[in-house]
C-alpha cells in the first residue's frame, strides 16, 4: 500500500468503524474535556490569565484524584518497585517542584517548608546521584503533604492573579516557569499512574474517575504497509505557540529511506506467540543489555501479564481483568527489541523498532495533526475516553491505527540534542542527564498522556528497562537504524568545566581543584580522615583527589549537569568533550581516571544533587568540608555558614575558597557576606566570614591566594585568584 494520497485529518471523535459507532459502550466520554496545553502567543490577556488558572487547578485536581485510588495511608509508604520512591514522594514532589522553581525564578522570595523541599526534590529517574535508600527518609504524613500542596496551590493561584502578563509568553517570561510546574505535574500524572499499576492490588481500589475500557475481542492479524522515502523536519523555534521542554527546540532534518510498518501496534495476542515460542528463555533474541535485565529479573512474560490457571489476566491500574488479546502489549524496550529479533530470525526479514525519524515519517503519511482543544480526540489519548488501553483496531489514522495514543511506542533512538539545543535556566537538567545513550525515546503518547505529552513535538525518553504505558510497532527496513550521537559533551559551559577540572594546565597555573585538595590534605595532617564533603563540587575533580586520602568522599552540586561528568568518570572511567578553537571550530578531547592516576579511588566517591543552602540531614559527620568557589554563588550564603558546623565532626576542618565575586544575579545585595561599606568602613568577605564562623570555628592559618585559569577558546582565558581560608571546628 502507498500513503502518498493520505489526507490531513484532525484527531476527531469519529469511530474507526461503523460497528464501533453503533456501540455506545465504546464511547464513554468524560463530562468535560481535560484542558489542553494553552496557546501562549495570542488572545485576550485577561482571558489567557483565567485559562492558565483553570489549567493549573484542573491539573492539580486530576493529580490528587489519581491518588484517591490508593487504599489507606500504608499504600503511600510502600515502594511499588525498588527503583522508585514510595508514592508519598510523588505526591509531594510535584508541589515542591513549583516552590523550588518559583524561588529560582524570583516569583517566590521565601520557602514554605525547606525540609520537604529538599526531601522531595529529586527522584524522577534512577540516576546515580538519586538517593533511593529508604533509611535516609523520615517521610512526612499524608496529611502533612496534602496541607503543603494546599499551601502551594494558594500561592500559585495568587501569582496567577498578581503577576503581570503580556503575550506572547516566551522562555524569559515568569509565566513560563508557572507553566513549567503545571506541565511537570502532568508528566507525573502519567508516571505515577504506572507506579500505582505496579503496586500490590491490596493497596489500590477502583475509582469512578478511573474506569477502564470494558470490551475485548480477538486480536486482528497485523499487516505491513509501505511508507515511501521522504524528508522529516523536526524541532521548533522558541516562538512556537505552546509550552515545550528544552529537547524539543532546535533543528533536525533527515532523509528517511522507504520502509514498511505494522498496521497495528503489537497486540497481546500477537506477542503471545513469542512467549509460547520460548522467546524469553532464548538468549539469541536478546541484546546484551536486555539479556542482563532478563536474567536479573527472571522475566518470563510481560510484567503486567498475570498467570491465571491455564490462562492469563492483565493488570490494569486498579484491577486485574481477563486478558484482552486485542489490546496493545505493554513491555519495556528490551522485550520489544527481543520480539523484533525473534520475528527477524523466524521470517528472514529485517524486523526492528522504528527510529524517531521513521515515526515522524509515519505520522506525516497518516495525515495527523494536534489534539483539538474543543472536542475529544480521535485517539485514545489525553484521558478523552478511558483510563486504560483499548483494542488496537479501535482508532484509525489513515491506513494505520494508533499512530498516536493508546500506548507509547518504543523507538530505536536514544534521545539526543537537536542542532541549536539550549537549556532553560530554571530547569537545566530536564534532559541533559539523559544524553547518555541509555535513554530511548518513546513516541505517540498513551491514553494517559496529557498537555505537552500529547503534542506532536514531544520528546520523552526512559531507561530501556523501565515500564511506562508503552508498547511498540515494528517496521521492516533495509536501512539500519541511524543513531544520532551525543557521545561528546558539546555544551560550552560544561566543556569548559570539564577542561578546567580534568584538562591541561595553562600558563604554568596548576590544576585548581587538585591544588585545593592537596592544600586540604596537607592541613588535615594527623587528624581523622574518614569522610570528606566536596560542596559545590561542579565536575568533581576535587572529589576524586580527596579520595586519595579520605576513605569516603561525597560530592554535591546544585547542577545535575555538572555532577553528571563526575558520575560518568566514576562509572565509565572516561569523559569526552569538545573544546572551542574559534567560531564554530572545535576539537575533541578525552580524559580518563586512569590517566589522571585516579582509577583506584573511584569506589570511594559518591555524587549527589543538592542545594548547599538546604541540604538533607544525612549529609553530616564529615572530617573535612571543602567549599570551593561557592559562597559568592549562593542565594543565601549566611544560611550555609551559620549551620555548616553541624555537618562537621568536632575538630574537623572547613576549607573555603572564593574570589569573592559578589553579583546580584546570584546573590541579592543584602545577602552578601562582604564587599560593601559598613558604618563608613570597608567590610570585606573575610570580615564577614570571621563574624559568621567565629562562634564555632577558629582560623588556623593565614589566608592564601590560589590562582586558576578557565579556558574559553584557544586564545581567550579567564585568570582569577581565589582566597583560601581554613577553619577548625571548636564548638
Amino acid at each position: 500500500m502507498n500513503l502518498n494520497d493520505a489526507r490531513k485529518v484532525m484527531l476527531r471523535p469519529e469511530s474507526a468503524s461503523s460497528a464501533n459507532s453503533a456501540n455506545p459502550t465504546l464511547r464513554v466520554l468524560p463530562e468535560q474535556l481535560f484542558p489542553r496545553t494553552p496557546i501562549l502567543t495570542s488572545g485576550d490577556v485577561a482571558a489567557k490569565r483565567e485559562e492558565i488558572r483553570h489549567y493549573f487547578h484542573a491539573t492539580l485536581d486530576r493529580y490528587e484524584q489519581l491518588f484517591e485510588t490508593l487504599q489507606g495511608d500504608e499504600a503511600y509508604f510502600k515502594k511499588p518497585i525498588s527503583l522508585r520512591h514510595p508514592l508519598i514522594f510523588y505526591l509531594g514532589h510535584t508541589s515542591t517542584f513549583f516552590t523550588n522553581k518559583l524561588v529560582l525564578a524570583g516569583l517566590m522570595t521565601e520557602r514554605i517548608n525547606p525540609r520537604m523541599e529538599s526531601m522531595f526534590a529529586v527522584g524522577v529517574d534512577e540516576m546515580s546521584w538519586d538517593d533511593l535508600n529508604t533509611t535516609h527518609y523520615d517521610w512526612p504524613s499524608v496529611d502533612e503533604v496534602r496541607a503543603y500542596r494546599g499551601t502551594v496551590r494558594r500561592i500559585v493561584d495568587k501569582l496567577i492573579t498578581d503577576t503581570p502578563l503580556t503575550l506572547p509568553i516566551g522562555w524569559d517570561s515568569p509565566w513560563w516557569t508557572i507553566l513549567m510546574g503545571i506541565e511537570h505535574e502532568r508528566i507525573h500524572l502519567e508516571t505515577s499512574s504506572v507506579l500505582i499499576r505496579q503496586h500490590a492490588l491490596e493497596y489500590v481500589r477502583r475509582h469512578s474517575a478511573w474506569e477502564p475500557y470494558k470490551k475485548s475481542g480477538q486480536a486482528p492479524e497485523n499487516q505491513l504497509i509501505d511508507i515511501p522515502e521522504g524528508i522529516v523536519r523536526l524541532g521548533k523555534m522558541k516562538t512556537d505557540p505552546a509550552y515545550g521542554w528544552d529537547n524539543e527546540y532546535g533543528k533536525h532534518i533527515a532523509e528517511v529511506a522507504a520502509f514498511q510498518a505494522g498496521k497495528y501496534l503489537v497486540s497481546n495476542g500477537e506477542f503471545l506467540a513469542f512467549v509460547q515460542a520460548g522467546g524469553y528463555s532464548d538468549e539469541n533474541f536478546w541484546e546484551e543489555e536486555g539479556h542482563a535485565w532478563r536474567c536479573h529479573t527472571r522475566a518470563e512474560h510481560p510484567t503486567f501479564w498475570i498467570r491465571h490457571g491455564s490462562g492469563w489476566n492483565l493488570r490494569l491500574m486498579t484491577m486485574e481483568i481477563p486478558m484482552p488479546w486485542d489490546w496493545p502489549v505493554e513491555v519495556n524496550y528490551h522485550e520489544a527489541k527481543a520480539f523484533c529479533n525473534w520475528k527477524a530470525a523466524t521470517s528472514g526479514q529485517t524486523y526492528r523498532l522504528p527510529t524517531e525519524d521513521e515515526w515522524y515519517r509515519l505520522y506525516d503519511m497518516a495525515g495527523l495533526s494536534e489534539v483539538p482543544h474543543t472536542e475529544p480526540a480521535r485517539a485514545n489519548i489525553h484521558l478523552d475516553h478511558w483510563a486504560s488501553s483499548c483494542p488496537v483496531n479501535e482508532f484509525a489514522h489513515g491506513e494505520f491505527y494508533d499512530v498516536v495514543g493508546n500506548v507509547w511506542q518504543w523507538t530505536e533512538t536514544p534521545i539526543y540534542p537537536f542542532e541549536g539545543f539550549d537549556i532553560h535556566p530554571h530547569y537545566d537538567d530536564f534532559t541533559t542527564p539523559t544524553f547518555d545513550g541509555r535513554h530511548n525515546m518513546i513516541k505517540g503518547g498513551s491514553w494517559m498522556s496529557c498537555g505537552n505529552e500529547s503534542l506532536n513535538s514531544a520528546r520523552y525518553a526512559f531507561r530501556r528497562h523501565f515500564f511506562q504505558h508503552a508498547g511498540f510497532r515494528y517496521v521492516i527496513a533495509e536501512a539500519p537504524a541511524v543513531q544520532q550521537g551525543s557521545h561528546y559533551e558539546t555544551d560550552k559551559l560544561l566543556s569548559e568545566y570539564a577542561e578546567f577540572h580534568y584538562g591541561d594546565s595553562y600558563f604554568g597555573v596548576p590544576n585548581f581543584p587538585k591544588a585545593l585538595a592537596e592544600l586540604a590534605i596537607a592541613a588535615i595532617k594527623d587528624k581523622p580522615a574518614y569522610r570528606a564533603l566536596d560542596l559545590g563540587c561542579a565536575s568533581g575533580r576535587a572529589t576524586f583527589e580527596l579520595a586519595r586520602h579520605f576513605d569516603d568522599v561525597t560530592g554535591i552540586d546544585f547542577s545535575a549537569r555538572f555532577i553528571g561528568q563526575g558520575v560518568q568518570l566514576a562509572q565509565q572511567g572516561a569523559l569526552r568533550y569538545t573544546l572551542a578553537v574559534e567560531g564554530d571550530l572545535v576539537f575533541y578531547r578525552e580524559r580518563t581516571l586512569a590517566g589522571l592516576g585516579l582509577g583506584d579511588v573511584k569506589h570511594k566517591v559518591a555524587f549527589y544533587q543538592g542545594d548547599a543552602c538546604n541540604l538533607k540531614p544525612l549529609f553530616s559527620g564529615y572530617d573535612l568540608i571543602l567549599a570551593a568557589n561557592l559562597i559568592d554563588r549562593l542565594y543565601d550564603p549566611a544560611k550555609l555558614l551559620r549551620n555548616i558546623h553541624m555537618r562537621l565532626n568536632p575538630g574537623g576542618l572547613l576549607m573555603i575558597a572564593s574570589p569573592y565575586t559578589w553579583l546580584e544575579e546570584h546573590t541579592k545585595r543584602e545577602a552578601w557576606i562582604g564587599g560593601f561599606k559598613r558604618d563608613g568602613e570597608s567590610f570585606g568577605t573575610l570580615d564577614g566570614l570571621k563574624e559568621m564562623l567565629g562562634a564555632n570555628f577558629r582560623l588556623i592559618q593565614a589566608p592564601q591566594e590560589v590562582p586558576f585559569v578557565i579556558r574559553e577558546t584557544r586564545r581567550k582565558f579567564q585568570h582569577t585568584l581565589s582566597e583560601v581560608t581554613i577553619w577548625e571546628r571548636i564548638a
